[in-house]
């Protein structure tokens, strides 16, 4: 049972808010809702877990209840680690709005091993299987499914979100990619989102006993790969959640400052909206 700090307050200020073209509110972790103009409300990797302590440790809050939620029409999965396919926190916005859970296979299967149709009143046709090359339509929104580089997943994908009002990136937990270059010649991004911390000593699953850890991008890679899909703007993610792997996006500054691309950093913590 999910239980928020924050009570409904950020629920309702999503779906109260009328944005003029799309409105991108950071969950914390590596989720995010993005809202678009007529209305389409899309959830991407929301995570309400507190981890596996004292192996994963969550370092900020949990922002709402998903049971609050009441206007969804889908939530998307990059790939099948826990805090990306998570049914505490997924399935009750797929119950209570009937949104439509779209995500590769190997996170799909996490659904069923966590039988989330049998937890919750859920039917089968809501779970869309997808994968690099698809392209399909959500309200304003048209999906693209893209290549994704994480060693650590075994499906991992990246969305690309094209709106009349720009195209949104969201890697999940990619670090660079020979992919990348097409993808910043094919799209033009305006935002792109990339998971970004720092190596540290998390202990291993099998024997507890502490290991060098590398999940997300540190600060070259960060830049390697904003640069190759020439954001206008890097939104880092992911590096206030994890005890150990915590990271200050602000030195992406200094790293960013000699290339071309991103052109513009922007940070934002758990709770914030920023506007396409």
């Amino acid at each position: 049972m999910v239980q928020s700090d924050w009570g409904d307050w950020l629920v309702r200020d999503i779906e109260d808010a009328s944005p003029d073209s799309v409105g991108i509110w950071y969950l914390g972790c590596n989720g995010f809702v993005l809202k678009g103009r007529e209305g389409t409300t899309v959830y991407i990797d929301p995570y309400l877990g507190l981890g596996t302590p004292p192996r994963t440790i969550r370092m900020i809050p949990v922002p709402f209840d998903p049971e609050d939620v009441t206007e969804a029409d889908a939530v998307l999965a990059t790939h099948e680690h826990s805090d990306h396919v998570h049914g505490e926190s997924q399935a009750p916005i797929l119950e209570s709005t009937d949104a439509s859970f779209y995500a590769p296979d190997d996170s799909l299967a996490v659904t069923r091993e966590e039988n989330w149709t049998d937890e919750w009143d859920l039917d089968d046709d809501q779970f869309v299987d997808v994968s690099e090359g698809d392209t399909f339509e959500i309200g304003e929104f048209t999906v693209h499914v893209e290549a994704a580089h994480d060693p650590d997943s075994t499906q991992p994908v990246s969305y690309v979100f094209e709106h009349e009002d720009g195209t949104i990136f969201h890697g999940g937990d990619t670090k660079p990619s020979d992919e990348f270059e097409r993808l910043g010649e094919e799209y033009d991004i305006d935002l792109g989102i990339l998971a970004f911390g720092t190596v540290g000593m998390i202990p291993d699953k099998e024997t507890g006993e502490p290991e060098r850890t590398r999940w997300y991008n540190d600060e070259n890679q960060i830049v390697e790969a904003a640069e190759a899909l020439e954001l206008e703007r890097l939104l880092p993610s992911h590096w206030d959640m994890w005890k150990r792997l915590t990271s200050d996006p602000k030195v992406l500054h200094h790293h960013a400052r000699s290339f071309d691309y991103p052109r513009e950093l922007e940070i934002v913590e758990i709770g914030d909206r920023l506007d396409l």
